[in-house]
């Protein structure tokens, strides 16, 4: 099969498709013959070596959406079954940008039936990583939140799932794109500057640290997206990053909300497997709205 891979580290031009063998499932595991998998920002962090693994060959790619095409000892699920699935790990030989990906069975969760696979490769990492940073906030309804990047993935999803909580939330990101933010559920929107302890809580899905932590009142609570990037507790703010975990069942909950209309799936462009070096350009380029989805 072929499969996404880099053998050192830097730019996209160190990214490679290379023929190597179809992965076999062991016991509670799933093969899934990748019908799309999209590229996340965490992909190009591992291509510049940012997680470590020199000397490796590392295989690239998270998010899936396929088929079941062969399943371990008791792996709870059936061949021919139409799949999401999270596939965790920073340094890994094979990830989901490639023909097959074997996972965990606990991992995996039945596809939306309101969405095609391209659109589907992109809920499993970004909306695990919001409702898992939610999670961590342990806000109650009325409580406020300002969450940062909110017209990006993780941040966009952390709106929508934030307004179903009954919590009362404010999005910042450009002015541009203020409307696309209000849309998701946000009740008031930001784009500049923004007064020190005016939130109850902040998930700082744009990675702005020390700032987002000012605009925390004292006691509160900063969440960011970036295990160990997170800044140091002031004014009695209770601070912390989340690290996604892969959880079928949570990504089944999530799942439920796209065929209810909660969730939208965002799709910038697609690119074939061979192309993956051009769709990690792209993403370098900045300013993606949606997610570039490889398609093999």
């Amino acid at each position: 099969m072929r499969a996404v891979v880099v053998n050192s580290f830097g730019g996209p031009e160190v990214v490679e498709v290379v023929e190597t063998e179809v992965p076999e499932p062991g016991a509670r595991e799933v093969r899934i013959k990748v019908s799309a998998a999209a590229l996340n920002p965490v992909d190009a962090g591992v291509r510049a070596g940012v997680f470590g693994g020199t000397g490796k060959r590392i295989g690239l790619g998270w998010d899936v959406a396929g088929t079941v095409d062969a399943v371990g000892v008791a792996a709870a699920w059936s061949v021919g079954d139409e799949v999401v699935a999270l596939d965790y790990g920073m340094v890994k030989p094979v990830g989901t940008h490639a023909e097959y990906v074997v996972v965990p069975s606990d991992a995996v969760a039945k596809a939306p039936v309101t969405v095609d696979a391209v659109h589907a490769a992109t809920l499993p990492l970004n909306a695990l990583t919001a409702v898992q940073a939610l999670d961590l906030l342990e806000l109650t309804p009325e409580r406020s939140l300002l969450v940062t990047g909110a017209a990006g993935a993780v941040g966009g999803y952390a709106v929508q799932l934030a307004a179903r909580r009954g919590i009362s939330v404010t999005g910042l990101a450009r002015e541009g794109d203020e409307e696309f933010v209000r849309s998701l559920g946000a009740g008031e929107f930001l784009s500049g500057e923004v007064g020190a302890g005016s939130f109850d809580a902040v998930l700082d899905a744009a990675v702005l640290g020390a700032p987002a932590l000012e605009w925390v009142r004292d006691g509160g609570a900063y969440i960011g997206v970036i295990p160990g990037a997170e800044p140091a507790s002031v004014r009695g703010v209770r601070t912390g990053a989340v690290e996604v975990s892969a959880d079928g069942a949570r990504l089944a909950e999530l799942v439920r909300l796209v065929d209810e209309g909660v969730l939208t799936l965002r799709v910038a462009d697609t690119y074939a497997l061979d192309d993956a070096a051009k769709a990690h350009a792209r993403l370098d380029e900045g300013g993606v709205r949606g997610r570039l989805v490889l398609v093999p």
